[in-house]
């Protein structure tokens, strides 16, 4: 008698909400087309944010000829991006009162606003590098938003069963940004290896020559930005008419309940922290991948591809692993340890190849190239798996404010590798931060 009362008590309050919420909002739940147009301009600044973050990295020797940078100046440009992170709980708060199109209308804003100061081709290089360096921390300001809405875009305004995908794609086109710079720049920016050799005349014309061309791709990002930052005030609404699941249509905690509830869930922050060091470093790593290669004799082009498929493939390999876990749910932690399990074999490798000198291991280009790619693969494809399982952890708390505090930790790590690194600036800088992914 009691054992029935106690069932019939337990089930009636589960029922009746089961009951509301799987009847009452599907009639009033609908999929836009026009889904895809927001996610591609989102996608899109993040591939923009992604490319003048990590504009100065892949051409480091250019920039030391052409400006006077040092290696320390090269360090604290790529710096800059962590460091706009400062102030994420404002982007935050911002975007959970007054929703996308405000957050994301004041990341563009920053983003053109920086673009701008950088690109003014003054003749006194020291104000010329403030500039660069002004400009370089506006962009990173338009990170919090940037790296941290993608998972809060997609529930906002796709079905559960394309959730993943579209955090993926929105997640990682900042990172494809930084993979475009590895092409791009080394590229287009001559590399002056030959100037040394040269007479003072012909190295004179030569920085001149790298000036311009790096004015050239400066200019061309500042097209791009403005294009898109009139795209987006004309046209980007912060949610659409109707949404699209019972998830999105919920009532979520509060700003300050979120935070609270995430800094008091012990889950959360192990998640959190297996998040942010492989994904921080990394992110640091190849912030300044040809000053850690230069060493290992690879030359600025090379480091740039080794950058940019690494990149890449960490965003295809995504892509496909979140078109998957759309498909069979329940998987998400599996994933995960399959992938940071083969970035720490990658990592080994990759560190016992550099130290080939102490191990006495085969220290080829092929190996050089195959384990780094395979580095970068592994750490930027478990990303957007990594924000879906937050989001799964904290419900009820925004998916802004979730994915905005391990953004935070994340780059916190990146400051924290790059701050290092502008105090150890040598000629073994690779051997130190190869040794902090061997660690991880």
């Amino acid at each position: 008698m009691g054992a029935g009362s106690s069932t019939e008590a337990e089930r009636e309050p589960l029922l009746v909400p089961s009951h509301a919420e799987t009847n009452s909002p599907p009639v009033n739940s609908r999929v836009y087309g026009r889904r895809w147009l927001v996610l591609t301009l989102f996608s899109l600044l993040g591939l923009m944010q992604g490319m003048v973050w990590n504009f100065w990295g892949p051409i480091q020797n250019s920039a030391v000829h052409a400006y006077g940078f040092t290696k320390s100046d090269i360090a604290v440009l790529v710096l800059w991006g962590p460091v706009g992170f400062v102030p994420w709980l404002l982007f935050m708060w911002l975007m959970d009162k007054k929703g996308l199109r405000a957050s994301l209308l004041l990341s563009a804003f920053l983003m053109l606003l920086g673009a701008a100061l950088r690109s003014i081709p003054l003749t006194e290089q020291h104000f010329r590098r403030w500039l660069i360096h002004v400009g370089q921390f506006l962009n990173g300001l338009a990170g919090p938003t940037i790296m941290s809405a993608g998972p809060f875009l997609s529930t906002t305004w796709f079905a559960p069963d394309q959730r993943a995908t579209a955090t993926a794609v929105a997640s990682l086109f900042s990172y494809l940004g930084s993979a475009a710079s590895f092409v791009i720049g080394p590229l287009v920016v001559p590399a002056p290896n030959d100037t040394q050799a040269a007479t003072t005349m012909v190295a004179a014309v030569s920085d001149s020559s790298i000036r311009d061309r790096i004015q050239l791709v400066m200019y061309a990002e500042l097209a791009a930005i403005a294009v898109l930052f009139a795209a987006v005030l004309l046209y980007f609404p912060s949610r659409p008419p109707m949404p699209p699941s019972v998830a999105a249509a919920s009532q979520r905690l509060s700003y300050r309940s979120s935070i609270c509830r995430l800094l008091s869930n012990l889950r959360f922050l192990m998640i959190a922290l297996a998040y942010a060091v492989p994904t921080g470093v990394i992110a640091g790593w190849a912030g300044v991948l040809d000053m850690v290669l230069t060493p290992a004799k690879v030359s600025q082009v090379d480091a740039g591809w080794i950058g940019f498929w690494s990149i890449v493939g960490g965003c295809v390999f995504g892509v496909a692993m979140a078109r998957f876990a759309d498909s069979i749910r329940g998987m998400l932690k599996l994933i995960l340890v399959l992938m940071l399990a083969g970035a720490s074999l990658s990592s080994t490798w990759f560190t016992l190849t550099c130290l080939s000198t102490f191990t006495h291991l085969p220290s080829t280009a092929a190996i050089l190239y195959t384990s780094c790619i395979l580095v970068g693969i592994f750490i930027n494809s478990s990303v957007p798996i990594f924000f879906e399982l937050f989001i799964e952890t904290v419900y009820p708390v925004p998916e802004g404010i979730t994915c905005g505090v391990v953004t935070f930790l994340g780059n916190l790590v990146t400051g924290l590798l790059l701050f290092f690194l502008t105090f150890y600036c040598t000629g073994k800088t690779g051997i130190p931060l190869v040794s902090i992914i061997h660690v991880l």
